[in-house]
């Protein structure tokens, strides 16, 4: 066979073929290089927008969900419709000991609170965390550093500030580490200035300063906030929330079927929404671009019956002179599997280029929709090998139409 291959008489008599009409062979030709096409472009787009959100999400415990106490809809044990739940530390505690799948609890503080710094001022979210908060939620850092354990463990005063915060109270160009800004009459060193992007899962924050401290400064006792709890990859988020609310209403002296006691916000839940729409638009994008495939397959088969139909003589005349019918087929399977393999090359350069085009002109910039629109070489070789196969398969039916006719008949044949 493959001596057959390498022959010059083989690829000749396959240009001599196609060449007698070229119009046909390039019109056969077109369902192939759309199906290549749509199946390279619709690919290297989804694989751009899950660049996209990955790009987004990507230093985001994604596998989290956000709970808070609201006030209470339904009396119980004594308590009154309308009282405030204020969750605790040791609400965390009990989650982290008690909810399985639970891989991390972080509790959070924030309030609005006035910040100066020499003349200008303005109201910020300023929140005390722990450095945890760095880990599951990246903050994008252009100066300086997050906080650390030991300015939880000592108590300190130093602030992370976000970009915006930066623009309203320090001049254009201004040094910001080192410098001191002015919360509630109590100073703080700034050590971190981060960029405060678009996703803000969560409750966004201008400020960070430790836990400790705000806890400190401002007399909060065990009393948070928020919960962030972040879920070990193989267990479901949403039986982990269902629990953490159960155990809390336990804790809290909530009734069990009140709904309105405490608030949650499932990131996990949101987030699968938008990965289950990603795989479901590679699932379709492989479906249409084989059903459209074989579509232009046949196409190709249909055109090689009318052929074979147009060379009866010339199949007679060679089968007359002993060229055997396994020969007959060979050579038709093999022009089948050119067709294809040649409109599958077109049909990736012009997909490549697509790709090139999407990427130059939505793929740009921070918000970008699309980032690297692009397909692996191993999805290439794949719909290539599918080519292959499906020509191969597809020439079969005219290769067996040419030697079904006897070698004296083909040669009446007018």
């Amino acid at each position: 066979m493959l001596k057959f291959l390498l022959d010059r008489d083989t690829w000749q008599e396959v240009f001599d073929s196609l060449s007698k009409n070229k119009l046909r062979s390039i019109l056969t030709m077109v369902g192939v290089w759309w199906g290549i096409l749509l199946l390279i472009g619709l690919l290297g787009s989804a694989r751009g927008i899950e660049n996209a959100f990955n790009r987004l999400f990507g230093d985001f415990a994604t596998n989290s969900v956000f709970v808070w106490g609201q006030s209470t809809g339904m009396p119980f044990k004594g308590f009154q419709e309308g009282r405030r739940v204020n969750l605790s530390l040791s609400d965390a505690k009990k989650i982290e000991e008690n909810v399985e799948g639970v891989e991390f609890v972080l509790p959070r503080i924030q309030q609005t609170k006035m910040i100066k710094r020499n003349f200008l001022s303005g109201s910020f979210r300023t929140a005390g965390d722990y450095p945890l908060l760095d880990d599951l939620q990246k903050k994008k850092l252009i100066h300086g550093r997050f906080i650390n354990q030991n300015d939880i463990d000592n108590h300190r005063k130093v602030a992370v500030i976000s970009d915006g915060t930066y623009e309203q109270l320090f001049e254009k160009n201004e040094e910001v580490i080192g410098k001191y800004i002015v919360i509630d009459d109590i100073n703080f060193k700034v050590i971190g200035m981060f960029e405060r992007g678009n996703l803000n899962l969560g409750p966004s924050t201008d400020v960070h300063i430790p836990f400790s401290t705000f806890r400190q400064v401002y007399n909060t006792g065990d009393r948070i906030g928020w919960l962030m709890i972040t879920g070990e990859l193989d267990y479901d988020i949403v039986q982990i929330e269902e629990d953490t609310k159960l155990l809390l209403k336990n804790l809290n002296d909530i009734h069990p079927k009140d709904t309105r006691a405490l608030a949650s916000a499932n990131a996990g839940k949101e987030i699968g929404k938008v990965t289950g729409f990603l795989k479901g638009m590679q699932f379709l994008t492989w479906f249409v671009g084989i059903a459209t495939l074989i579509a232009g397959v046949f196409a190709i088969g249909n055109i090689l019956l009318i052929t074979v139909k147009e060379r009866t003589k010339e199949i007679g005349l060679r089968r007359a002179l002993g060229a055997t019918p396994f020969e007959i087929k060979r050579q038709i399977v093999v022009e089948a599997v050119f067709l294809t393999l040649l409109a599958g090359l077109f049909g990736v350069i012009s997909g490549g280029w697509i790709l090139i085009a999407l990427d130059h002109f939505f793929g740009q910039g921070e918000d970008a929709a699309i980032v690297n629109a692009s397909v692996s070489i191993g999805v290439v070789f794949l719909a290539m090998i599918i080519l292959i196969i499906l020509g191969t398969l597809i020439g079969l039916i005219p290769a067996f139409k040419a030697t079904s006719v006897k070698p004296i008949e083909a040669l009446r044949e007018e």
